[in-house]
C-alpha cells in the first residue's frame, strides 16, 4: 500500500506556523558579516552549497533532499548527498519551509559532524528569501536555523505586496540585454524586496534574487551571477541533477529521454488537495526549481 499523502494542516498549525515565522524572522540578518562578501572579487570564499529537493511524479509522500558543495571560484563539486526523506507536511503556499527545510537543515548538520572542513560557507537556496508572503521564504528559514549566510534563488516571481508579472514587468526584462544586468522588484510598500537578474548572456529568462541570512542583496545579486554557467546558478542546478540522479538510481526510474520530462514549471490539472508536485508533466522527477512562485 503507498503511504498516505500529508494532509492540509488545520487552521491552528497554520497558525503556529505564521508564529514561528514571525520569530525567526526577527532574527533574519539583511546584510554582509563575512570578509569575502565585501570585496567585489569574493577574496577568502572558497566553498559555496546549493541545496534542492527533488519529488518522484505520482508520489506525494517520498521526496530526495540533497546538499551539494562546489569549490569557489572553480565551481567543481567537493561534496554532495542525496537521501531519500519522506514528507510529514503537504505543500501549503507561504509555508514551504515547513515541508522542506527540517531535511535540509539534516542535511548541513550531517555535513558539519562528518567533514566541517567541507562546510559551505554560504548556500544558495532554490527558493525566495525575504520576498515573501511573510517576508521569510525558506532561503530566510534555512539561514536562521543554520545560521549561514543564505541567498534566495527563484525562477519564477512570487507576486506578493503588488509585484505583478504584468506587461510593465515584462518589458522590463526585455530591457536586461546582457548577463549581470538587474532591475529592483519594489513592492507596493516601497519596499526593495529582491532584485531580477539576468544570469547569463544566452538566457532571457530572469532570475529572482533575494536575501535569505547575513548577506546584502548587492552581494547575494553579484554572487548568485558569478556562479551561474547556465541560467541557474551551479550549486542550485548541480544539487538538482544529483538529487533526481539519486532517485533513479534508488527506484530504479527510467532515465530522461525514456520518459518525458517533468518539471514543476509546466503545468497540468492540479489534483485535490494542496500539494504542489503536480505542477509539471513528463519527468518523473520534479523540483522547486520550477514552481512558480516557490515560498
Amino acid at each position: 500500500m503507498a503511504p498516505k499523502a500529508p494532509q492540509r494542516p488545520p487552521e491552528e498549525t497554520l497558525l503556529l506556523w505564521k508564529r514561528e515565522q514571525a520569530r525567526l524572522r526577527a532574527r533574519v540578518v539583511q546584510r554582509d558579516t563575512e570578509a569575502w562578501q565585501r570585496e567585489p572579487g569574493f577574496p577568502g570564499l572558497r566553498r559555496v552549497g546549493g541545496v534542492d529537493v527533488s519529488f518522484v511524479k505520482g508520489d506525494s509522500v517520498r521526496a530526495c533532499a540533497s546538499l551539494v558543495v562546489l569549490s569557489y571560484p572553480e565551481l567543481q563539486v567537493v561534496y554532495e548527498e542525496s537521501r531519500l526523506v519522506s514528507l510529514t507536511a503537504p505543500y501549503v503556499s507561504g509555508f514551504l519551509a515547513f515541508r522542506e527545510a527540517p531535511f535540509l537543515v539534516d542535511a548541513v548538520q550531517r555535513l558539519q559532524e562528518k567533514a566541517p572542513d567541507l562546510m559551505p560557507q554560504v548556500l544558495l537556496v532554490d527558493g525566495n528569501g525575504v520576498l515573501h508572503h511573510q517576508g521569510f521564504g525558506v532561503a530566510c528559514h534555512l539561514g536562521v536555523l543554520t545560521d549561514l549566510p543564505c541567498i534566495g534563488v527563484a525562477k519564477k516571481l512570487l507576486q506578493v505586496d503588488g509585484l505583478e508579472n504584468d506587461a510593465r514587468h515584462k518589458e522590463q526584462i526585455q530591457l536586461l540585454r546582457a548577463g549581470g544586468e538587474t532591475f529592483p522588484l519594489i513592492g507596493g510598500s516601497g519596499a526593495v524586496l529582491g532584485m531580477a537578474l539576468r544570469s547569463h548572456d544566452r538566457s532571457t529568462k530572469p532570475l529572482y534574487v533575494s536575501v535569505g541570512h547575513r548577506v546584502s542583496l548587492e552581494t547575494a545579486v553579484r554572487l548568485t551571477h558569478h556562479c551561474c554557467r547556465f541560467r541557474v546558478p551551479e550549486p542550485v542546478r548541480q544539487a538538482d541533477i544529483r538529487s533526481r540522479e539519486h532517485v533513479r538510481r534508488t527506484l530504479g526510474l527510467p532515465a530522461p529521454g525514456q520518459l518525458s520530462v517533468m518539471t514543476r514549471g509546466q503545468k497540468v490539472p492540479r489534483p485535490s488537495g494542496s500539494s504542489r508536485e503536480p505542477e509539471g508533466e513528463g519527468d518523473p522527477l520534479r523540483t522547486t526549481a520550477e514552481v512558480p512562485g516557490q515560498t
